[in-house]
């Protein structure tokens, strides 16, 4: 499987709120940045990130528009939707695929400053 598809997946199964499908895309030792730079780490507690996120956002989606694979590495651009205003709007993404699983997924907030920092200048 071509890392876009994982990241793809992935993706699906953030907006269809798939606790199971996420998990079975993570590594073990998954990790997750949020757009605050805040980490959190293993498979476990990812879920269970995931599974807070749904519940305080559960009209949270994501809208991806590019997808561009480097090394293992798929960044992304697009959008969030979703009824908290702050969670609404232009993204970037990066997922890092080992195999066919998710190693870590993080957020940015679209800026140049970001685009120029992830080489998508």
């Amino acid at each position: 499987m071509d890392a876009r598809d994982v990241a793809t997946r992935f993706n699906q199964a953030i907006n269809d709120r798939d606790l199971e499908s996420l998990a079975a895309l993570m590594t073990d030792d998954f990790r997750f940045v949020d757009a605050a730079g805040t980490a959190f780490e293993g498979k476990e507690r990812g879920r269970d990130i995931w599974r807070q996120f749904f519940d305080g956002f559960p009209d949270y989606r994501n809208h991806f528009e590019t997808l561009a694979e480097v090394d293992g590495t798929v960044v992304i651009t697009g959008r969030s939707t979703c009824s908290d205003p702050r969670l609404e709007g232009r993204a970037l993404w990066t997922a890092r695929i080992e195999g066919s699983k998710v190693r870590e997924w993080c957020v940015y907030e679209d800026s140049p400053e970001q685009r120029a920092a992830l080489d998508m200048a």
